[in-house]
């Protein structure tokens, strides 16, 4: 609620696992962007996130169909609208 009265960003991070978001837009440096355009995550992709590594690993996503890992501090550079 906080972060709605105060407009920020949402990112692939505060996503649960299980949720669907649309990618918006990504932070960060050009060679995380580039990554991630490689793996398929694109402005305007719909996302599932699937699951989280136990420990603080990486994320598990279903992107256009297949399954990629992204780490913890690299979704966080990824803006999502639900």
């Amino acid at each position: 609620m906080i972060r709605a009265l105060q407009k920020l960003p949402v990112t692939l991070f505060d996503l649960k696992d299980g949720e669907c978001a649309t990618v918006q837009a990504f932070t960060g440096e050009m060679e995380l962007q580039s990554r991630l355009v490689e793996m398929g995550i694109l402005p305007g992709i719909k996302i599932r996130r699937i699951k989280t590594a136990p420990m603080n690993g990486p994320i598990e996503l279903k992107v256009r169909g297949y399954h990629v890992s992204l780490r913890q501090d690299d979704a966080c550079n990824i803006l999502i609208q639900q």
